[in-house]
């Protein structure tokens, strides 16, 4: 994806101020060998840019001044109850190092799961994204885990996923191997599946009472 920037030579809160009421953005590029780069946008094709999960998972296409830069984005600050969006912080990218970032988890085919259609389970989404480290050239936009084979009672680890080559997941706190989904069956499933066993059992063993 791409966007474009202008360069924003006043700062402060006035000049944001006025930045926001003219449509646009004020924003900073930061990261590499080079000084941070004071930058503006437009406000309609940002927020617009924003509301698309691919811009905040890519490396993006930055055009400024007749040149495209790497960049990803970093921060958003929006307004306590406006649809506006107040400031941006991205980052340089350079080909050649790692970098770090957070990926999207999209979950496929968790109703057609035995834990769904055979034992009426739910299933819990623990974490929705990955912190990873690879190369700009093997960040993916999204990391895909097939719940299709999921059964009642069954998690999923990150362990268990198969990572897109050249990404590498970074482990936070102690846990090694947290969990990103569950199946579980609701307590109200289990105590009506109980109750219509034992409604079962008496029916059997009605006949045999004298």
């Amino acid at each position: 994806m791409e966007f474009i920037a202008t360069s924003r030579s006043v700062q402060g809160s006035s000049a944001s101020r006025r930045l926001r009421r003219a449509g646009r953005v004020p924003a900073i590029v930061y990261g590499g060998q080079e000084p941070p780069l004071n930058i503006e946008v437009d406000h309609n094709d940002i927020y617009h840019a924003l509301r698309k999960e691919q811009f905040h998972a890519s490396v993006l296409d930055m055009k400024f001044e007749d040149k495209t830069h790497s960049v990803l984005l970093r921060a958003v600050q929006w307004h306590p109850y406006k649809q506006q969006v107040l400031h941006i912080d991205f980052q340089r990218v350079d080909a050649s190092k790692l970098l770090h970032t957070k990926v999207p988890l999209h979950f496929v085919n968790a109703e057609t799961s035995p834990a769904v259609k055979l034992s009426g389970a739910v299933i819990s989404q623990v974490i929705t994204e990955l912190d990873v480290e690879c190369l700009p050239a093997n960040l993916p936009q999204y990391i895909e885990i097939d719940l299709s084979k999921i059964v009642a009672g069954q998690t999923v680890h990150v362990n268990d996923i198969k990572l897109p080559r050249g990404v590498k997941f970074l482990q936070h706190g102690g846990d090694e191997n947290p969990m990103v989904a569950a199946a579980n069956v609701p307590a109200a499933k289990r105590g009506d599946d109980a109750a219509d066993g034992n409604d079962g059992a008496q029916d059997d063993a009605a006949p045999a009472q004298e």
